[in-house]
């Protein structure tokens, strides 16, 4: 059994927690009122899970959580607190805390809650054996993760614990900035899971009028606005039964928040539109760039929402902290877009690899690719060289020299001309094609044709 300790000043709380949790006959329950006492008991290492009261004398739940910290003290916290203290409960987050809860507790969440982050425990106790075996060789899913180019150890760890996290139907929260695969990280985790028979919705928060997002989200009903002639299911039914991945969730507005969270607890939305609720069954992976921290401190994200997205939770690296990937990462997508233009391109030169190697990659590997994309539709011998790389990395990078430095344009207008002008010739002239290797829209590339006076 699973032996978990609970502190609280109030007697009355461990007299109900103590009662209440040996009824489940599942855990060990030992109570303490004293706090001064509670570092001794942590220290032994006997404990798997704590229940922490935070306002109490003498010795508050923040200095035992960092006392836990501080000591690397190997057990998982709750947090079970009548004081709602956003500061206190960031304080909490960032020392590792599973989960934080305002009394009175209610008795389901409470076992649904020491369940889960047991169970997290039980995985990351096996993280020590995981790392004797990290090779992409010992995966159970290795042709899952094909498409992610790497051979850096914390990616490799990191799809290592995909395959756990994956089998589980638990939300799963996935920290990165933007380009470093956040979407494919996604994937494989549907793709692994029970669910990789159904549907994987993928969505974009960030992509959406706020005003759109929920009837995209949730659907509506007819007549339920001006220009709503016919019923549509959202991206949550859509789902139904798979997987929905919320990209950039920090985006989503406190209203649209409030409708995910009752997602979560209770399996049903309503359409836009509708009085009638619809149960649905779906798992919800969440990616963000932004610190979400921060973001619950300043009143944009909520709090109990961060917590049922948080149960499980992966940090991609960024490809500045994967410099052993980026010439591999570079060979394959010279190979990747060879093919899709009919080019011969066979290697990219030292020169072009050692400015790779030189430039953080704030678009990480997103950015990698588009770099290759566009060079190699301007480069017109058998090596990719420095003259094709769009100047905006050129300008931005330390690795060429002074007399590399004079012959770069230094307007970014005249480089967007000339870059802009290199793909309409290989396009023939076709804008349409233009703009999609350009990224950007058709509107947009013939406002700049107009702008910077291109011929057609």
């Amino acid at each position: 059994m699973n032996k978990i300790l609970v502190v609280d000043d109030n007697q009355a709380v461990l007299n109900f927690l103590n009662i209440f949790l040996l009824q489940t006959e599942k855990y060990h329950i030992k109570t303490l009122q004293d706090s001064t006492q509670t570092f001794n008991l942590l220290d032994s290492g006997k404990y798997d899970l704590l229940l922490l009261d935070m306002d109490m004398p003498n010795v508050t739940g923040l200095d035992i959580l960092k006392h836990i910290t501080e000591n690397k003290i190997n057990i998982t916290t709750i947090v079970l607190t009548g004081v709602e203290d956003i500061d206190l409960a960031i304080s909490a987050m960032k020392l590792g805390t599973y989960d934080y809860m305002l009394k009175p507790i209610e008795e389901e969440r409470l076992i649904k809650t020491i369940d889960s982050a047991l169970e997290k425990r039980k995985f990351e106790l096996n993280e020590s054996s995981i790392t004797q075996r990290l090779s992409l060789d010992t995966l159970a899913y290795k042709d899952v993760f094909e498409n992610i180019i790497t051979n850096d150890e914390k990616m490799v760890k990191i799809f290592h614990y995909v395959e756990k996290f994956a089998i589980t139907d638990n939300s799963v929260l996935i920290w990165g900035e933007s380009g470093s695969g956040k979407e494919l990280i996604a994937q494989a985790i549907h793709k692994i899971s029970n669910r990789r028979n159904k549907k994987f919705v993928a969505v974009n928060a960030g992509a959406f009028a706020q005003e759109l997002f929920s009837s995209e989200f949730f659907g509506h009903e007819k007549g339920a606005f001006t220009g709503a002639s016919s019923d549509k299911i959202g991206f949550i039914e859509d789902a139904n039964g798979g997987t929905l991945f919320l990209d950039e969730i920090g985006e989503l507005s406190l209203p649209i928040q409030v409708k995910l969270l009752r997602v979560l607890q209770e399996e049903e939305f309503y359409r836009l539109g509708s009085i009638k609720n619809i149960k649905v069954d779906v798992r919800i992976i969440a990616a963000t760039s932004k610190n979400l921290f921060e973001e619950i401190k300043k009143g944009n994200f909520r709090k109990d929402l961060f917590f049922r997205l948080n149960i499980n939770s992966i940090n991609l690296p960024p490809l500045r902290e994967r410099k052993g990937d980026i010439e591999l990462l570079a060979d394959y997508f010279l190979k990747m877009f060879n093919e899709k233009y009919k080019k011969n391109v066979e290697k990219i030169s030292s020169q072009v690899l050692n400015c790779f190697k030189g430039y953080s990659f704030p678009g990480n590997v997103r950015e990698l690719m588009n770099l290759i994309n566009s060079a190699i539709i301007v480069e017109n011998s058998n090596e990719l060289h420095k003259k094709s790389l769009p100047n905006y990395f050129l300008e931005n990078n330390n690795s060429y020299s002074e007399l590399d430095r004079e012959i770069i344009p230094q307007s970014l207008e005249e480089m967007e001309k000339n870059h802009i002008k290199n793909v309409l010739e290989f396009t023939n002239k076709n804008r349409s094609k233009a703009a999609e290797i350009l990224h950007i829209s058709r509107v947009n590339l013939i406002s700049k044709i107009k702008k910077y006076k291109i011929e057609k």
